[in-house]
């Protein structure tokens, strides 16, 4: 097994320069969409703002071949991405925020699972992206870590070091969609994050109703079964674990006041 294969639960290389990724030969996976800084900036505190011109790379529906027709009858999906090193003027690079679309199959807006690879994350969530946003949690992460986003609940994913660029895998559900009108519409979430030298502070976006941000760290999230194994390798165990991804409706208990 290569080393990448035990550290992610697949055979695959992660590329900086350009930003991107390649495939062991029992992989297989999509050439990376690169998310360019004129593409991002109208969910940026500081649309106008300097930064890197290739912000990350995403690629949608990565898997070993053997696993593929599975991961289909499941409607799950994995996804990778890697973030450039940097900042976005006094911003953390980070991705857009936003709302998963809701999938026909199952009539939910879906959850998603990440798994810090490399580098030092904030996953941000909110419950809404009405004027008053309900919770608000910023949950910091580190290599190996996992972070859960309910379903319905507005997140983006940000590099807490400027120095060292950030790159995860996600499950994700197969019909995945990103809805970005609300957010932008209050010209970004609840909470603006800020770059103070190497360290992320929090400003309040004064588009929404005042709140309460919480910083916590991540949880094992026990109630789904989860260990503390690479997640594409829980997978490989246990095809049925990530039900909860592709069919939150089934799980809708475990939902309630559900705290990240």
């Amino acid at each position: 097994m290569s080393d990448s294969a035990r550290l992610y639960g697949l055979d695959m290389t992660v590329h900086r320069h350009p930003l991107g990724f390649s495939y062991g030969d029992d992989v297989t996976g999509p050439m990376p969409e690169i998310r360019r800084l004129d593409q991002i900036r109208p969910s940026l505190r500081d649309p106008q703002c300097e930064g890197p011109e290739e912000v990350y790379a995403i690629a949608m529906d990565v898997a070993r071949m053997k696993d593929r027709e599975e991961l289909k009858k499941r409607m799950l999906l994995f996804g990778v991405v890697t973030y450039a090193a940097g900042r976005l003027g006094e911003e953390p690079i980070r991705s857009q925020g936003h709302v998963h679309r809701v999938s026909q199959h199952s009539g939910w807006s879906p959850p998603e699972l990440y798994e810090i690879w490399q580098g030092k994350a904030i996953v941000y969530m909110q419950e809404y992206v009405g004027d008053d946003p309900g919770r608000c949690f910023a949950v910091i992460a580190g290599p190996g870590e996992k972070v859960l986003v309910p379903p319905g609940w507005a997140h983006a994913t940000i590099s807490a070091d400027p120095n060292a660029p950030l790159t995860f895998g996600a499950w994700c559900d197969r019909e995945y969609g990103f809805e970005y009108e609300a957010v932008r519409a209050h010209k970004g979430l609840a909470w603006y994050p800020l770059l103070q030298g190497n360290h992320v502070i929090w400003q309040h976006n004064p588009r929404y109703i005042p709140g309460r941000l919480q910083a916590v760290t991540p949880r094992h999230y026990t109630e789904f079964s989860l260990t503390s194994a690479p997640i594409y390798q829980q997978f490989i165990t246990d095809p049925g674990r990530f039900q909860f991804i592709s069919r939150p409706d089934k799980y809708a208990g475990l939902w309630q006041n559900f705290h990240p």
